[in-house]
């Protein structure tokens, strides 16, 4: 049986780094290691995973049960606000490792910035640490604004992603303005919006209809065609191998830009300034 493997991305270390994966959160572990073997099987080379969501010891049994080769599997995982810290991102980094059952970590992450202790860029030199020790291949951070990635660039240290609430309905120009200007590669969570609200849109059906695909690919398509990074959560296998076999169209330029018309304002949307854990 053929498989589709998404392309790579190349992080500003040199490493490569599948551009669409899958997302694991809500999943509990027994639901995370069936559906991380299946996605695997399906040609899903990117997990992406968190202490936060409980669920490292599923994904690392889904990937031990897959016929994928370690080698081959990118894993990302993040942790929470108490190990911010040079010595805490050591704990986190060893913690995780442990539940996976994996000898290294190929994307380490600080989940939420967590402003209000301020002690993020301490993690951020343990992760650097990390980095030389060889227990992680790529470092970065998630859900950082422009003004917190800016206090770790004003020291030299830039993250090679920061992986952030990012669809057509949440447009983060400013964001992605300062990734690029940086060379920090942009990855989006919940791609798919919150809810089915932004796959209804009637926008989005009908560039689903003119190309004979689901909403899903579209949404998806335009994360990937922007070149950024990008995790889907889903345990059917069905909607598993759609939302991976997106990268045999393109959306035209027209498309493109109705898609980014459809960004607004969201009250509901997580401030990284007020939110984190």
């Amino acid at each position: 049986m053929s498989i589709t493997l998404a392309p790579t991305l190349t992080l500003a270390n040199g490493v490569e780094m599948p551009q669409l994966g899958l997302g694991t959160w809500p999943m509990n572990d027994a639901e995370a290691a069936e559906t991380v073997t299946t996605a695997l099987e399906l040609g899903y080379r990117l997990i992406d995973t968190a202490e936060n969501y409980q669920n490292e010891r599923g994904v690392g049994q889904g990937i031990r049960n897959a016929s994928v080769p370690r080698d081959q599997v990118f894993v990302t995982t993040k942790f929470n606000r108490e190990w911010h810290g040079f010595e805490g991102a050591k704990d986190a980094c060893e913690a995780s490792l442990k539940r996976l059952e994996l000898d290294y970590i190929d994307l380490l992450l600080i989940h939420w910035p967590n402003p209000d202790q301020d002690r993020f860029v301490e993690a951020y030199l343990g992760l650097v640490n990390l980095l030389d020790r060889g227990l992680v291949r790529a470092i970065g951070t998630s859900n950082f604004k422009p003004a917190h990635l800016q206090r770790l660039l004003d020291l030299g240290l830039k993250p090679h992603l920061n992986q952030i609430q990012l669809d057509p309905y949440h447009r983060r120009d400013d964001l992605i303005a300062l990734h690029q200007r940086h060379g920090i590669v942009t990855e989006s969570w919940r791609p798919l919006g919150c809810g089915n609200a932004m796959l209804a849109d009637p926008v989005i059906l009908a560039i689903a209809e003119q190309h004979q695909r689901t909403p899903a690919q579209i949404v998806l398509r335009w994360a990937v065609q922007q070149g950024f990074a990008t995790t889907t959560k889903s345990s059917n296998p069905q909607r598993m191998a759609d939302n991976l076999n997106i990268f045999d169209f393109s959306l035209t330029t027209e498309e493109m830009s109705s898609l980014n018309s459809l960004g607004h304002d969201d009250p509901d949307m997580l401030d990284a300034d007020h939110f984190g854990h």
